[in-house]
């Protein structure tokens, strides 16, 4: 297998509700970058006051010879899988563009719309991250002859959820299960 040029890419949409920051955000991101944890392609973030004025900024790791050179891969790939080799050289075209016009994954439309869908008094952040540590995982399963077919994150929160419904459904099937006995009674 040839060597793997990026580690596995995340897009992470977070939310802030009456936001309160402080920094924390900020200096937990630069320590996992710093130590080479991820590399953050893409970022941004919109904050909406309570009079509906937005603020947004914008940020990336890569410098310019990165971006054209991740814009090309990424579009090439995309352009590979919608028409072959050919779709491969106009995608790679378009995407080395888009880089070059410093648009690094995430569009001005993405940020129209996260900008319309949160209400006053909150922000959004979209974070487009690769994942240094996982690069030598990724070259070691393809050199195996792997393929991921699937990948999730799981939280707390959702195990939560998860149980919740878990509960709901063995309730239910409870109930289902007693009902005929009452109604042989």
């Amino acid at each position: 297998m040839t060597e793997v040029m990026y580690g596995p890419m995340q897009l992470l949409v977070i939310v802030f509700d009456n936001p309160e920051f402080h920094g924390q955000i900020r200096r937990e991101l630069e320590s996992v970058m710093e130590k080479k944890i991820i590399r953050l392609i893409d970022l941004v973030f919109v904050w909406k006051d309570a009079k509906g004025d937005v603020t947004a900024m914008e940020a990336t790791q890569l410098d310019e010879a990165e971006r054209m050179r991740f814009g090309a891969v990424v579009g090439g790939i995309m352009g590979f899988g919608a028409g072959g080799e050919a779709g491969a050289r106009v995608g790679m075209e378009a995407g080395a563009l888009a880089a070059a016009q410093e648009n690094y994954g995430i569009t001005d439309e993405d940020i129209l719309e996260i900008t319309d869908a949160i209400p006053e008094n909150s922000a959004a952040a979209l974070l487009l991250i690769e994942h240094l540590w996982a690069k030598s995982l990724k070259q070691a399963i393809g050199n195996a002859g792997g393929v991921l077919v699937s990948q999730g994150m799981i939280t707390p929160e959702l195990l939560a959820l998860v149980g919740v419904e878990l509960a709901e459904a063995v309730e239910a099937a409870d109930k289902k299960e007693r009902e005929p006995e009452a109604a042989i009674a």
